[in-house]
C-alpha cells in the first residue's frame, strides 16, 4: 500500500466537509446529542458477514488485543440504555472484508444516529427530511461553498418503497417460498447458474442480491427504501410478527447503497441467542475470533428503550450529491 496526495480533489473535499456540516446542523436542530467515541475496543459484537482489523496494545510484558470498531453501535447502545436519549456519532469506522474501490474503503466515515420511542419507518421519514434539507442547501446559490448543479435528478419528496420479498420476485424471479426455504433457495440459485458448492445460504443470497436486485434500486427518480430483510441478515434487529423477517431497511440512490436501519432488538435473551449463532458463523468461516461484548448484553438487561437507528456511509452520500464517480474523489489523501 502507499500514500497518495490528491491536491486536485481539494474542491471536492471542501464540498464534502460542507455536507458534513449540514448533516450535523440538521441533527442538532432536531435535538440529537453528538457523541465522541473510541475507535479501538477489546470486545465487539459478533457479526458473521464482516471481517475486522486486529491490533495489539503493548506495555512491557503485557499484551492486550484490540480491534478497530466496524461501527459505533456497541458504544451508543450502552449510552441509550443509560438514558442519553437521541444521539449520533459521525466519525471513522473500519472493515476488512472489501477491496478498496470506487464505493468501498477499509476506513470510512459513518454517520450513525438513534432515536428513542420510534421504529424503522419513523426513521425513514426523518431520514428523507434530512436528505431534502441537505439537497436544498447543496443546490442553493447562497451556499458557503459553490457546488455545481446536479446532473442526477432525484426527487427527495418521497420514497420508492419495496419489500425484499417483492424485490427478489420482481428482479430475480425468486418467490417468497423459495426465498425463505434455504434448500429451495439454493436449488433455485443452482438452476440460475450460481456455484453453490461450499457456499452458505447467506453467501449465495448476497450474490444474487448484489447482481440481480441492487442494481435496480434508486433508479426511478427517487430514493428506494427496501425493507424487511430475512432474519439471517439482521442480527441486531427486532423481528416482525411473521418470525421470518426483521424490521430493517436499506436505502439506495442510483443503485448505490447508502444506509442501513433497524428497529433495535431490546430482548436480551433473544440477543444472546443471535450472538451465539453469529459467533458460530464467524468460527465456521474462520474469521478473526474476537471476544464477544458481554457488556452489551448487560446494557440490554439494564433496559434499552424502544428505539431505532441508522448507519449511513457519508462518503457515498456526498459522492451522490456532488455527482462524483468515486469516493476517492473526495479525498486529498488516499491510502491505496
Amino acid at each position: 500500500m502507499k500514500i497518495i496526495i490528491n491536491s486536485e480533489n481539494l474542491k471536492n473535499h471542501k464540498n464534502y466537509i460542507f455536507i458534513l456540516q449540514l448533516i450535523e446542523k440538521f441533527l442538532q436542530e432536531k435535538g440529537y446529542q453528538k457523541i465522541d467515541l473510541p475507535v479501538l475496543s477489546p470486545v465487539l459484537i459478533p457479526e458473521s458477514y464482516l471481517e475486522l482489523f486486529e491490533t495489539e496494545f503493548k506495555y512491557f510484558n503485557k499484551r492486550k488485543k484490540l480491534y478497530l470498531t466496524p461501527s459505533p453501535e456497541l458504544f451508543l447502545k450502552r449510552l441509550l440504555a443509560y438514558g442519553i436519549g437521541n444521539c449520533y456519532y459521525l466519525g471513522k469506522s473500519f472493515r476488512n472484508n472489501d477491496l478498496p474501490s470506487s464505493l468501498h474503503s477499509f476506513e470510512f466515515t459513518m454517520l450513525e444516529f438513534y432515536k428513542v420511542k420510534t421504529n424503522y419507518m419513523d426513521i425513514a421519514d426523518e431520514l428523507l427530511e434530512m436528505l431534502r434539507y441537505v439537497n436544498k442547501k447543496v443546490k442553493s446559490e447562497k451556499s458557503k461553498v459553490k457546488i455545481e448543479s446536479q446532473k442526477l435528478k432525484i426527487n427527495f419528496n418521497k420514497w420508492e418503497k419495496i419489500s425484499v420479498v417483492q424485490a427478489f420476485e420482481k428482479y430475480a424471479g425468486i418467490s417468497e417460498n423459495e426465498l425463505f426455504d434455504h434448500n429451495l433457495f439454493l436449488k433455485k440459485a443452482k438452476k440460475k447458474g450460481y456455484q453453490i458448492e461450499k457456499f452458505s445460504y447467506e453467501d449465495i443470497w448476497s450474490q444474487i442480491y448484489v447482481q440481480e436486485v441492487e442494481t435496480h434500486l434508486g433508479k426511478n427518480g427517487c430514493p428506494t427504501l427496501i425493507y424487511d430483510y430475512p432474519k439471517e441478515f439482521a442480527a441486531l434487529a427486532k423481528l416482525n410478527p411473521d418470525g421470518k423477517t426483521a424490521q430493517r431497511f436499506e436505502f439506495y440512490i442510483d443503485g448505490i447503497e447508502l444506509g442501513d436501519c433497524y428497529t433495535e432488538l431490546t430482548d436480551w435473551k433473544e440477543q444472546v441467542d443471535r450472538f451465539r449463532e453469529e459467533y458460530l458463523e464467524r468460527k465456521k468461516h474462520k474469521k478473526i475470533n474476537h471476544p464477544i461484548d458481554k457488556g452489551f448484553i448487560e446494557a440490554l438487561k439494564y433496559g434499552l428503550p424502544n428505539c431505532a437507528g441508522i448507519a449511513i456511509g457519508v462518503e457515498r452520500l456526498a459522492m451522490v450529491f456532488l455527482n462524483l464517480d468515486s469516493i476517492n474523489q473526495l479525498k486529498v489523501i488516499n491510502i491505496q
